[in-house]
């Protein structure tokens, strides 16, 4: 495959070119690995990952339409653009913005989880570039649009340079989406005790509160690359209407947009 490169001019003086360690954690992959059959079943394990993905995909959509001018009512309104998603499981998030017309890229660590993402597509004639690696291990000269980190980083074992390495592949005026958690003593409350326990929508052990990661320490990172939050959001359910918003309420689970200083 070839591989996108931009000049030497534009490239980011502040990463090394030897590649660095890597930020996964065995045991969150060991974690994820065992669902890899469970992801595409809307009932299933995965069940609040299927309800909060409309939110997430019309989030990174709309982002992504006003950052490039493209017409958010087009089918192929993201047509062109090149989307890195990385820890993209089984694909929840490539199959959508392929069918708008991206060039996706998904990368998760799992090899169950690339194979059950590959085994879906197929199935659904859709062509994504799936990939058994980590962004540590990929060529930071291919370069893309958007580079998607979503429910990531509360899962890596270094935020700081696992953000580094996502930066290094954003082309210049692209745009980086993160989602995450913040925390705090309320998303303990709701995302380790009522999540896992009371409601029991994950397994129990799916997150380490310790491990999650407040809106000032991510800018704190970006900054760190050079990258500043241009637009961020809380996400919060509604049980009275089942269903994810938006909100300004980022004490629990967050989403931002990230552009280039």
């Amino acid at each position: 495959m070839a591989i996108q490169q931009d000049s030497p001019a534009n490239a980011r003086t502040t990463l090394s070119s030897s590649t660095p360690a890597s930020t996964v954690d065995p045991a969150e992959i060991a974690k994820f690995s065992k669902l890899s059959n469970e992801w595409w079943d809307p009932n299933g394990k995965m069940a609040p990952l299927h309800k909060i993905n409309p939110l997430r995909l019309t989030y990174i959509r709309d982002a992504a339409c006003r950052k490039f001018e493209r017409n958010v009512k087009s089918l192929n309104c993201l047509s062109g653009l090149r989307i890195l998603d990385i820890g993209c499981g089984a694909g929840l998030l490539c199959e959508p913005f392929t069918r708008l017309g991206a060039q996706v890229i998904g990368v998760d660590p799992s090899a169950s989880n690339i194979a059950a993402a590959r085994l879906h597509a197929d199935k659904g004639h859709l062509s994504i570039d799936y990939r058994c690696t980590t962004v540590e291990e990929m060529d930071v000269r291919e370069r893309f649009d958007i580079v998607l980190a979503m429910e990531v980083i509360e899962h890596v074992s270094d935020v700081g340079t696992f953000l580094n390495r996502c930066a290094a592949m954003l082309k210049p005026g692209g745009l980086m989406v993160l989602s995450t958690l913040n925390r705090n003593w309320k998303s303990f409350a709701l995302a380790i005790v009522g999540a896992e326990y009371v409601l029991r929508w994950l397994p129990r052990g799916t997150h380490r509160w310790d491990k999650f990661v407040t809106p000032d320490e991510l800018a704190h990172h970006l900054r760190d690359n050079k990258l500043a939050i241009t637009e961020q959001a809380g996400v919060v359910y509604s049980p009275f209407t089942d269903r994810w918003s938006l909100s300004s309420d980022m004490d629990v689970n967050y989403m931002v947009v990230a552009e280039g200083m």
